[in-house]
């Protein structure tokens, strides 16, 4: 690795974890920067997410090269997809002090605790930039405490979805109109709302039960993540998108079960918080970034008649915000305690505000050098 290559890196502001990634790549041993006293830890991770190439397990396997790194003989472990346990499980099980940490989504969490839900929702946090200041909400930061408090769990932040949540199928759905009747799966009961209202019938369903549904039938289309979609597109092979999170808006937390974390001895929970924050979660970001770009570069077309990745225009964009309404903060609002309602418009009020001051353009995310990112998907892509 040059100099150059370094000094290139450091400027993204991720030195540490784009060194790592790269190293990986190179097949080079780091040194690792540990205390050398410090006992190993065994850590399970719970995703309902696809695996690798998929932007969040990568960032799962930068975590376990991390980790073992700095706490050499630690053992970490890798659930997708619903591997070990769905989301909801996953929180009950982190709780109970019978599993370590999960890579969680506020929509699929609002299964077991409606609270979750009023971070959900399209055409909300629209911009990149926007999107990075997720944990400097008020909203998020009230959802933490609750994490915390009603859950035991210990919430290190958030990471992105795909910035271009989606509908896949085996025709072109763009319209109202072409959702109409369709069986279309959904990530969470917030999701439910909005196709509702653009016309389909919503079935809430983990990803790892998406292919299979897809093959048989059971469902004619998914909202997903373009790192969902690209391992379902022979499937799916129509995918619609309309602007930042203009179908979908949800998002990751990341998390550790208190009981587990208080058993833990100080330089164990230094060591894993730092990686956690410092280097995973920005890590995530930078590779979600990369991941939808390279997609849709691959994949993207301008015609809708054609398979592959279609962007709305701004009046078809339009006619689905125009369907959609406020279906659903009102959904969120009727499915949750009289006292969340003022939070649902928290969000709603913080995201819009977040989208104006971060404009499309603006955020270091998009500077993104994702030449420096490729050997990682390299590694796991044929």
């Amino acid at each position: 690795m040059t100099i150059d290559a370094l000094r290139s890196l450091k400027r993204l502001g991720v030195m540490a974890v784009s060194a790592a990634a790269l190293s990986l790549a190179a097949g080079d041993l780091l040194t690792p920067a540990h205390a050398a006293d410090v006992e190993p830890v065994m850590i399970r991770i719970v995703g309902d997410h696809s695996p690798t190439p998929h932007p969040a397990a990568i960032a799962e396997e930068f975590m376990k090269q991390r980790i073992q790194e700095e706490i050499p003989g630690s053992e970490v472990r890798i659930f997708t997809a619903g591997a070990l346990y769905t989301i909801p499980e996953a929180v009950e099980a982190m709780g109970e002090g019978n599993l370590e940490m999960a890579w969680g989504q506020f929509g699929k969490t609002a299964q077991i605790d409606p609270y979750m839900s009023v971070v959900n929702g399209p055409m909300l946090l629209t911009t990149p930039g926007a999107m990075n200041e997720l944990d400097n909400f008020e909203t998020v930061k009230m959802l933490a405490e609750r994490f915390k408090e009603q859950h035991g769990i210990k919430m290190f932040g958030t990471a992105h979805l795909s910035m271009f949540m989606g509908v896949g199928a085996g025709k072109r759905l763009l319209q109202p109109a072409d959702l109409k009747g369709m069986k279309i799966r959904s990530m969470g009961p917030a999701e439910n709302a909005a196709l509702q209202a653009w016309g389909a019938n919503p079935t809430t369903m983990a990803f790892g039960d998406v292919p299979p549904a897809l093959e048989t039938g059971v469902i004619d289309g998914l909202l997903t993540s373009l790192g969902g979609w690209n391992s379902v597109k022979d499937q799916a092979s129509f995918f619609t998108l309309a602007g930042i999170n203009g179908i979908v808006g949800d998002y990751y937390w990341v998390g550790a079960s208190q009981i587990w974390w208080d058993s833990l001895n100080e330089d164990q929970q230094r060591i894993i918080e730092d990686i956690m924050v410092n280097e995973v979660l920005p890590f995530q970001k930078q590779v979600n970034w990369c991941n939808d770009k390279r997609v849709i570069d691959r994949f993207g077309t301008e015609d809708p008649s054609k398979p592959g990745i279609y962007l709305a225009s701004a009046d078809e964009q339009k006619a689905l915000a125009e369907a959609l309404g406020d279906a659903t903060s009102e959904w969120v609002k009727s499915n949750t305690p009289d006292d969340a309602n003022q939070w649902v418009d928290k969000f709603a009020e913080e995201a819009r505000a977040a989208s104006e001051a971060h404009p499309i353009g603006s955020s270091e995310l998009e500077k993104t050098d994702c030449a420096a990112i490729q050997p990682w998907f390299d590694r796991y892509v044929n």
